[in-house]
């Protein structure tokens, strides 16, 4: 019988991350938290420490065409950044590294550099280290993030209880929508090079796209209100697949409500144009790097004025069942469509 071979693309990037976290076990005691969350979770004397990595590839993740590289450096840390203020933490210190081909000069170096200055200028992050080595095809950018938080407020995936309220902050799909600009920009400049693109009416959307902000502001507003949410995540793959991801490490649950999810207008209208439908692009676009998270029914008051937080549906005890209820009452099953890793 012929040996058949399972194809990464089967199992897909968290198929693959169950696969491998299921190999291994703890050996220390201070590692709380390991494989599966935004953040792996270290012990400390008072406070854990908080550890995350991320990889951006050239030609996965970026097109160097459409890209600024001093955007690319401020993307770089944010999204670590990112990964930080989903565990409720405060981000402390990065470590970089980078794989650079021939073609890269000195200068295109230091403008790269520029935007991870600016970022962690923003974020209050000290650079300490890193890593730099030849690449043999493009650019490939590592960055190891770490950060601090009191044991007691640390948020995980798997805190959320039935009748918790889900909250997503700012608004969804404008990132996706800004990449499906930058690339007809550049179907079109490939075919007529002669030609200007076209940006001035996507600038929010575009702007989403190529500098994420983390929200790290709405931490610092939960901490101020003293509200710690019971579980929380960022949206870097799309809401559908992180709401999947509470409700299957916290065992409940999902019901959200299509016409409480935020999009912003531009990106409504710019995904008409396009003909993709708008929920679609929030549901499953990603790259927002916006915060969802659940809060207990006793914190709605403090948070029910918030101009930025938007109350998208609840968590109930069958495990098994996750849906949105479409603008007609319809009942639709939430799928995970978002960036496919492995896919492309």
């Amino acid at each position: 019988m012929a040996d058949t071979r399972l194809e990464i693309q089967q199992l897909g990037e968290f198929g693959l991350i169950d696969r491998i976290a299921e190999k291994f076990s703890r050996v220390h005691a201070a590692s709380i938290k390991t494989i599966g969350d935004d953040a792996a979770v270290i012990a400390g004397s008072e406070e854990v420490t908080l550890v995350s990595t991320d990889m951006l590839l050239e030609g996965v993740h970026f097109d160097l065409s459409y890209v600024p590289l001093q955007h690319l450096g401020y993307k770089a840390v944010a999204v670590n950044v990112s990964d930080i203020a989903a565990m409720n933490g405060t981000p402390k210190q990065i470590v970089m590294g980078l794989a650079l081909s021939n073609r890269f000069s000195v200068e295109a170096i230091d403008i790269f550099y520029e935007g991870v200055r600016a970022a962690c200028i923003s974020y209050g992050v000290d650079l300490v280290g890193g890593d730099t080595t030849s690449s043999a095809s493009g650019l490939v950018i590592s960055v190891t993030i770490l950060g601090t938080a009191p044991r007691e407020q640390v948020t995980y995936r798997s805190g959320a209880k039935v009748n918790d309220i889900l909250c997503v902050t700012g608004d969804l799909g404008a990132a996706y929508m800004g990449l499906q600009v930058l690339e007809r920009e550049k179907q079109v400049f490939l075919t007529n090079p002669d030609m200007q693109p076209e940006l001035e009416r996507y600038e929010y959307m575009v702007g989403r796209q190529l500098k994420p902000e983390a929200r790290m502001d709405i931490v610092h507003e939960l901490a101020e209100l003293k509200i710690v949410p019971t579980s929380m995540i960022d949206v870097s793959d799309g809401l559908a697949s992180e709401l999947l991801h509470i409700a299957r490490q916290s065992e409940v649950g999902v019901k959200i409500f299509e016409d409480k999810i935020p999009i912003d207008n531009t990106a409504y209208e710019t995904a008409i144009e396009f003909k993709i439908d708008p929920i679609t692009a929030a549901l499953n676009g990603g790259e927002d790097y916006e915060l969802l998270f659940t809060i207990r029914p006793s914190d709605y008051e403090k948070l029910k004025n918030h101009a930025d937080i938007h109350f998208i549906g609840h968590l109930h005890d069958n495990a098994n069942q996750h849906v949105m209820i479409s603008k007609q009452g319809t009942v639709v099953p939430l799928k995970a469509q978002g960036w496919d890793h492995f896919g492309r």
